[in-house]
């Protein structure tokens, strides 16, 4: 009897240990805020806008219309409205002259959803909409002022005989808007979001982006996104390792993708081919196979990033990927289904002889290298395009070209592949010396037989003095962008904007047909999970330690990642920890400051430094491979502390 109550007492204390324990390690803490990103909050605007125009019996004489409907793009508005017949839509956006006037027709529908695009700022614009049935009416919409940051040029010359009405659309480096303007210096377009890298109109008319997301300092993006100029996100790609610089459409529709390794420690050396179907990479390239990783250093070279691939382009004649390494200052084919090396353009001085055969010789007169280059493109005569940054242009410091006597080239050179010679057919920019020098960014677009756009968006001086690294390392330098547009060796337009610009095009407002519809958004592709550390951390639970507010640790979720931000001590040791029942993920936080050798981009401010001289640090923990509930731990120089939060997935 008394061994049988000794069980049934032992029992019934292990049950109640059990119970507490479960408790403790379930209970919930308030959960981490939820910060909606743009493709999240796009879907129910798409749901309330679907909602509001169907139940709205919305007629042409009262037709529904709305400002910026994706809170993204404020110069562009919606109409909607219903007829009875089947009729075609014209929609004229009025300018100050014919150059800076819009005008765009829609099929025949009964159900017309409008976009209107190019609306001036700080204005009530003029539209004339017009059916296909005789009906006309003149709408006007009022738009907000201009953001104070957003630049506006500096000076202006256009030959507008030759012009046509297209836009100029840039993508910033240093500061500033992805923005559109026209030929008059007016900016007609521009994004809110920080959609950034190269900017490209795909096939269907929509626009190729960045995604507004980081996924790592400096400026790794989480992915892509098409989109419209309303601001309307169709699809976002994601993928592993994050985006850079530039993509392009491939002919089969897919995209050809300057991104990074996740497996590797070195960055921008790996080229994917995404599947716009299905957002899944189903091709990829690693240039540490093709090229020596310690060869032909130029300044900027570093173990980590030493080719520092910034384009790539589809050479279809040929199947082949041209891709540009300024840290090698080379311009390099590759071909589409080996992978194997074609050709290299650039001074062979610094490559190992087995190399030598892959060079070209060059021929003719005037002919010059380019160095540390960007924007290289076959054009359609087979000619290659390269914008020739220009820096030192040597590889021997003993003989490098300070930047006062320095200048950057739009340059076209023709390659003769069965005799390996090059001869330097065309360039633009050194007879403007170093007040056309950009130490870094910058581009050539083809416009048509002799016909470029060059913008040398990095130029920088302190002092009077021209500067061989990106102006903005400098608190009192002076920045500016100059894009030229020539045809047949003729300036037919030239405008000059003071602040830094990574790329520019030029593309009409509209594109040859428009296909919006309220169908939400998609996300394809996935980010991977994160890495964790093999250990475990003890110490959780009856943890007392309470965190003050020197860290300034703050979390959010989006739908598909957790974010954490904080600020630290050069040299801390910080751990994240997400803990539930039976399951415990540890990741390393690092808390450094990074040498980055090439900023193309300084947008995000990754290493800021608050007023105590600590590093704000941002760290990302990716949804996938995490279910359920997890508190929330930090560890800061063995020390852990509850963040008296919690994370679901």
């Amino acid at each position: 009897m008394n061994k049988r109550y000794h069980q049934y007492l032992l029992g019934g204390l292990f049950i109640l240990i059990a119970t507490v324990i479960l408790v403790l390690f379930n209970k919930k803490s308030p959960s981490v805020e939820q910060i909606p990103d743009t493709l999240t909050k796009q879907q129910q605007i798409d749901l309330t806008l679907g909602e509001t125009i169907e139940q709205g019996n919305y007629t042409f004489n009262n037709p529904y219309l709305i400002l910026n409907p994706y809170e993204s793009s404020p110069l562009t508005a919606l109409m909607a409205f219903n007829t009875e017949d089947l009729v075609s839509v014209r929609v004229t956006i009025l300018g100050k002259d014919e150059h800076s006037t819009f005008t765009q027709d829609f099929e025949a529908a009964t159900s017309h959803l409008i976009p209107i695009y190019g609306l001036y700022p700080d204005s009530l614009n003029d539209i004339i909409v017009t059916l296909s049935d005789g009906q006309t009416k003149t709408i006007q919409i009022k738009t907000d002022p201009l953001p104070e940051d957003l630049p506006l040029p500096t000076s202006i010359n256009a030959n507008k005989e030759k012009l046509s009405n297209d836009l100029y659309f840039f993508t910033p480096s240093s500061e500033g808007y992805t923005a559109a303007y026209d030929v008059n210096g007016d900016v007609r377009w521009y994004l809110t979001t920080k959609n950034v890298w190269d900017i490209k109109r795909l096939k269907n008319g929509n626009l190729l982006l960045s995604s507004d997301r980081l996924m790592a300092p400096p400026y790794y993006m989480a992915g892509l996104m098409e989109m419209d100029l309303l601001g309307k996100v169709y699809t976002e790609y994601v993928f592993e390792g994050g985006y850079h610089h530039d993509a392009v459409e491939l002919p089969n529709g897919n995209l050809l993708v300057a991104a990074n390794n996740p497996a590797k420690m070195t960055v921008e050396d790996y080229v994917i081919e995404l599947d716009r179907l299905t957002g899944e990479v189903v091709k990829s390239w690693d240039l540490s196979t093709v090229l020596p990783t310690e060869a032909a250093k130029s300044e900027n070279w570093t173990e980590h990033d030493w080719f520092h691939n910034n384009s790539v382009d589809f050479d279809e004649e040929n199947q082949a990927i041209i891709l540009s390494g300024r840290h090698q200052d080379a311009v390099i084919s590759i071909d589409y289904e080996s992978g194997k090396l074609n050709w290299i353009v650039g001074d062979p001085t610094g490559w190992p002889e087995e190399l030598s055969s892959y060079f070209f010789t060059p021929i003719g007169e005037d002919f010059e290298w380019q160095w540390s280059q960007h924007s290289a493109k076959m054009l359609p005569n087979q000619n290659l395009a390269i914008f020739d940054n220009g820096n030192n242009r040597s590889k021997d410091p003993y003989t490098y070209l300070s930047a006062n006597d320095n200048y950057s080239r739009g340059v076209i050179y023709h390659l003769n592949k069965e005799e390996m010679t090059i001869e330097q057919m065309f360039e633009f920019g050194k007879d403007e010396g170093s007040s056309f020098y950009s130490p870094y960014v910058s581009e050539i677009d083809d416009l048509g037989t002799d016909h470029y756009l060059i913008l040398s968006g990095g130029i920088g001086s302190l002092n009077g003095e021209a500067l061989n690294q990106p102006a903005y390392f400098y608190e009192d330098a002076t920045l500016s962008s100059r894009m030229i547009e020539m045809l047949d060796e003729e300036r037919l337009f030239e405008m000059e904007l003071p602040a830094h610009y990574y790329r520019a095009s030029k593309m009409s407002l509209y594109p040859e047909s428009t296909s919006y519809s309220l169908e939400l958004g998609k996300r394809l592709g996935h980010l991977g999970e994160t890495k964790t550390l093999p250990i475990k951390v003890n110490g959780l639970f009856f943890n007392e330690n309470e965190l003050n507010d020197t860290y300034q640790i703050n979390f959010t979720q989006e739908s598909d990642r957790l974010m954490m931000t904080g600020a630290f001590y050069e040299g801390d040791k910080v751990k994240l920890i997400l803990n539930r029942l039976g399951d415990q993920r540890v990741y390393s936080v690092r808390i450094t400051t990074t040498p980055y050798s090439a900023m193309c981009i300084d947008l995000f401010n990754p290493d800021a430094l608050t007023d105590e001289n600590q590093l704000m640090i941002t760290q990302f923990i990716n949804a996938e491979g995490l279910s359920g509930t997890y508190e929330l731990y930090i560890e800061i120089n063995n020390v852990v502390y509850p963040i008296h939060q919690s994370v679901s997935f």
